[in-house]
């Protein structure tokens, strides 16, 4: 998350306080002595926002070839050996939620959870890859496969040809934090009021509505507090959210940076990836 530069210049005598709800949380608020709002801002925190956002994208069109939901299926499958009850299995939970953020048909769901009862699903395994791409980006690929060599050949090339590179363990991953997150269809005063009385640990508006980012172990009880609430879940899901981002201001960079994130997403057994760009929009712009 990127530091905040606050000015206050075009803001009349009026504005008596600046406050942050948490010292963690991603928003500043300015009120006047009424308590009424005179400025509010959220600092994104790009590194994951954006990827989300392209990845949500691209999610749509490979939906409609159906090659998502395969992915889907077998994080489904790995989950459902905790237990085939979502309401008990929190993991489960989630990674239905993201299925059906996805328009995955109930058909394909629950098949996917009867297959726990499968030989084949029973060799599923998860892994997790670093790497570094184009820029020094750090990059983190989270994969569910039952051919360890097959994954591994696959992730190398697809990072060695397009210039990054695969990395010891633990070299790239202490430069995230493992988070909650959750994605609201709503956003404005009322979601950020209700996500901090939550205890969300920061919250971000985006285009479409917002996220939030909450410890991961209060996942649950705070998604459940926010539907309660009225607001509407989109998607649900334990990421690795940057601690810092590399800003990327060169356009021919940036565009090396999304073909390997494309290439890796693009493989049949990685279900998640993360990187810490911090892309601008008029290079993404440049990049359509």
């Amino acid at each position: 998350m990127g530091k905040l530069l606050l000015t206050l210049s075009g803001l009349d005598e009026t504005c008596q306080s600046v406050s942050y709800w948490r010292p963690k949380l991603s928003y500043v608020k300015i009120t006047d002595r009424n308590r009424n709002l005179k400025y509010g801002e959220y600092i994104a925190m790009s590194g994951h926002s954006k990827w989300s956002t392209i990845k949500r994208q691209k999610g749509a069109k490979d939906a409609a070839r159906g090659a998502v939901f395969t992915k889907l299926g077998n994080t489904i499958a790995v989950a459902a050996r905790s237990g085939t009850d979502p309401e008990t299995n929190f993991g489960l939970r989630l990674a239905i939620d993201k299925a059906k953020a996805a328009n995955m048909p109930m058909s394909n769901i629950q098949r996917a959870i009867d297959r726990q009862k499968d030989k084949d699903a029973a060799q599923l395994q998860e892994l997790l890859y670093e790497g570094y791409g184009p820029g020094g980006v750090a990059i983190i690929v989270e994969c569910t496969t039952d051919n360890l060599n097959r994954t591994y050949s696959e992730i190398k090339v697809a990072f060695s040809r397009h210039g990054g590179s695969l990395a010891e363990k633990g070299s790239v991953a202490f430069q995230f934090n493992r988070r909650g997150v959750i994605r609201l269809e709503q956003k404005g005063d009322s979601v950020l009021e209700a996500a901090i009385d939550s205890g969300a640990d920061d919250i971000v508006e985006e285009d479409d509505g917002a996220i939030v980012y909450t410890d991961p172990k209060e996942l649950n009880r705070i998604r459940l507090e926010l539907t309660d609430k009225g607001l509407n879940v989109l998607e649900t899901e334990l990421a690795y959210v940057p601690k810092t981002t590399v800003k990327i201001d060169n356009v021919e960079t940036a565009g090396k940076i999304l073909r390997l994130m494309d290439a890796l997403d693009d493989q049949a057994d990685v279900s998640n990836t993360y990187v810490n760009f911090d892309i601008p929009q008029d290079i993404l712009a440049q990049l359509d």
